[in-house]
């Protein structure tokens, strides 16, 4: 985390990337267990946490610039633990696996993405401010 206002989009944008990343090693714990008895899917609780930080406020700039990101953490979870679908008590479905893996590598190149563009628009004040 970058200690500075200037950086508060990069700063959420890297905590929500680093809760994709987490994410991204779950579902492939879980494929990796697809024919495990008994095992349980397990995944990433993270966008709640930040879409409570951030709302409330006049402005998402607001909003943003008042983040205690300390206080939001990305928590693992066992997606219902005492239900299953399969006769090994398994409840993991390798096509939504595939799904959510596909669409949780979206979301970590977007992140990345917006960070590279907010390090641009900073580099490029910097720059005219020569």
């Amino acid at each position: 985390m970058i200690g500075s206002n200037a950086y508060n989009y990069i700063n959420v944008l890297d905590k929500a990337a680093d809760a994709s990343w987490k994410r991204n090693e779950l579902i492939a714990e879980n494929i990796a267990n697809v024919d495990t008895p008994n095992y349980k899917r397990k995944d990433v609780q993270f966008e709640a946490y930040l879409r409570t930080a951030v709302s409330g406020g006049k402005s998402l700039d607001d909003d943003i610039n008042n983040i205690d990101l300390n206080t939001i953490n990305s928590t693992t979870y066992t997606e219902a633990y005492q239900y299953s679908f399969r006769m090994d008590n398994n409840n993991v479905d390798i096509s939504t696996e595939n799904a959510e893996l596909a669409k949780n590598q979206l979301r970590y190149y977007t992140l990345l993405d917006s960070m590279t563009q907010e390090f641009s628009r900073i580099k490029s004040v910097l720059s005219q401010a020569k």
